[in-house]
């Protein structure tokens, strides 16, 4: 695997998703196409090939759903997504009460302080009453309360969301983490999971966007990152992964293989193909919960629509 270095980028804010206001509130009937905005550097005899700049969700949504990658990052302007889900809200207020639970003092990080931040950052989006949104609430704070009463409080982590990038021949890759540790000299790539299903330690080995970020973090830190982690805070269930340099090549190379297909795709789509065979969809269950099937006719052929707040009902399932 020949990896370039590339120089660190600063940390990013936590992640939210985008006010309700921001999306639309009812699913979009399908509209006019759109086509993707033309390139600006001129490819010139002799010229290196031009590097794929792209993260773990960027070659994942495409290898989800070709179309819903189109709709994403070509589209403009981008159609719109249907309203805010419930499970992303929870995901969310999750992630940046244990942000802020690290930028406390030391003193102060305790599980307390844990659900009292969880509660003050609560997101409201998605949510099907103010009842739900509250029964949710509390059972976070009482999730964060229970991880962070495991963990260190002086064991500073390396870095928080913390965006790390790396190159190859053929890819700009970068990412943003959400904790990355220190563990006997090497660093630790740690994702934290909302999801109903407990990952299983196969979950972490196959991801790609794990082993992105090791990559990415070793490149950026110059430092060594072979280990990933799933921390599930429903069911406090850790699972880790021990990558060497055999299986962070074959991840790299399926990256690279997915930059290929992007690529060709949209060379098809420049040159007038048809933009739905193009980027064909992928139909299936999972259309139910994509932000742009109100768009795409293809998907409420494969699935039903569901409500906002469908995956946190007692007997549903959400996507991981």
């Amino acid at each position: 695997m020949d990896i370039m270095t590339s120089s660190p980028t600063p940390g990013s804010s936590p992640r939210r998703p985008a006010p309700a206001a921001a999306r639309s509130a009812q699913r979009a009937q399908p509209t006019q196409r759109t086509q993707p905005a033309q390139p600006t550097q001129l490819a010139l005899a002799g010229m290196p090939r031009r590097l794929f700049s792209c993260t773990p969700s960027k070659l994942l949504a495409y290898a989800d759903c070709p179309r819903r990658y189109r709709f994403t990052y070509l589209d403009r302007p981008a159609p719109p997504k249907g309203p805010a889900w419930a499970h992303n809200s929870l995901g969310a207020s999750v992630h940046n009460a244990l942000r802020s639970w690290w930028d406390q003092d030391q003193p102060a990080r305790t599980p307390e302080r844990a659900a009292h931040l969880l509660r003050r950052g609560w997101l409201q989006d998605g949510w099907r009453d103010a009842e739900q949104s509250r029964t949710w609430r509390e059972r976070a704070a009482e999730m964060v309360g229970r991880y962070t009463a495991e963990l260190d409080p002086a064991a500073e982590p390396v870095g928080l969301e913390r965006t790390v990038a790396a190159r190859t021949e053929r890819l700009a890759l970068s990412g943003r983490i959400d904790r990355l540790d220190e563990v006997g000299g090497e660093l630790v790539v740690v994702d934290y999971k909302t999801s109903r299903r407990p990952p299983e330690p196969v979950d972490a080995r196959a991801s790609l966007a794990l082993a992105v970020y090791a990559v990415a973090a070793a490149s950026t830190l110059r430092r060594p990152c072979r280990r990933v982690e799933l921390h599930h805070l429903p069911s406090g269930s850790r699972v880790a992964a021990e990558h060497d340099e055999a299986s962070l090549a074959r991840h790299i190379r399926r990256a690279e293989s997915l930059a290929d297909d992007i690529e060709r795709s949209t060379e098809e789509l420049r040159s007038g193909a048809d933009p739905d065979r193009a980027f064909a969809a992928t139909p299936g269950p999972l259309c139910s919960w994509c932000d742009y099937r109100g768009v795409c006719p293809t998907g409420q052929a494969a699935a039903p629509p569901l409500a906002p707040w469908h995956s946190l009902e007692p007997t549903a399932e959400r996507p991981a």
